[in-house]
C-alpha cells in the first residue's frame, strides 16, 4: 500500500504547493496510511522513497518506463482517522491546521461502502473544500473511487487505480496517476 500511497501524497503536495499536510485516512482511524511518511520504500528501479532512518523498510517493483516522482514528503502535521464510517470526513478535515494542505486517502476502504454513500463521500470533500484546499488520495479496485477515471479498464480486472482528486473552491479535478497490483507491491506509474 505504501509504495502506491507515498508518491500520490507527494503529488497532492505538489500540486497546491503545500509546505506541510495533514493525513486524514478514511475507513482505518489507527491505519497504516497515517505513518505513510514514516516508511522507506526501495523500488527495483532503483528509486528510494520515504524515509531511510525507519525501522520499517519496504520493497515494490515498478512497471512500465515512467519513474515515480521523487519530491520529498512534506512535513504531516496532523494525523487523524475518523471513525469507520466515511461520512465524518468533514469533522476530520475541519481539524487539520489551517496552514496544511488536508489530504484524505482511502486505501481500499470504499469497496466497503454501498454506491450511493461513496457519492454522498465525495459531495462531502467537496463541501470541505469550500473554505480551503482539499486532497484526496484514493487507491481502490477499478471503478470504486466516484470520479476518478478507470483508464478504459473493467472492474473486478484484479488491479486497483491510485487516484487523485482535487478540490479548491468549486473547482474539482479528478484524475488517474498510476494503477498497483498486489496491495501495491506493483506500481504503474502515469502521472507526468
Amino acid at each position: 500500500m505504501h509504495a502506491a500511497l507515498h508518491p500520490a501524497v507527494v503529488e497532492a503536495a505538489r500540486r497546491f504547493a503545500a509546505p506541510a499536510i495533514g493525513l486524514v485516512d478514511v475507513g482505518s482511524p489507527h491505519g497504516p496510511a497515517l505513518l505513510v511518511d514514516r516508511v522507506g520504500i526501495t523500488y527495483d528501479n532503483g528509486q528510494f522513497l520515504g524515509d531511510p532512518s525507519s525501522s520499517l523498510q519496504l520493497t515494490a517493483s515498478v512497471v512500465g518506463g515512467r519513474p515515480l516522482p521523487d519530491r520529498p514528503m512534506p512535513e504531516v502535521v496532523a494525523r487523524l482517522g475518523p471513525d469507520r464510517d466515511p461520512l465524518h470526513v468533514a469533522d476530520a478535515v475541519d481539524r487539520v491546521p489551517s496552514d496544511a494542505l488536508p489530504v484524505v486517502t482511502t486505501t481500499w476502504a470504499l469497496s466497503r461502502v454501498p454506491v450511493e454513500r461513496r457519492h454522498r463521500f465525495l459531495a462531502l470533500l467537496h463541501d470541505a473544500a469550500a473554505t480551503r484546499p482539499v486532497a484526496w488520495v484514493s487507491v481502490e479496485g477499478v471503478g470504486v473511487a466516484p470520479g476518478v477515471p478507470t483508464l478504459g479498464d473493467r472492474p473486478a480486472s484484479g488491479h486497483s487505480i491510485v487516484g487523485l482528486t482535487l478540490s479548491d473552491g468549486s473547482a474539482s479535478h479528478a484524475e488517474a496517476l498510476g494503477r498497483c497490483w498486489s496491495r501495491g507491491r506493483w506500481v504503474s506509474w502515469l502521472a507526468g
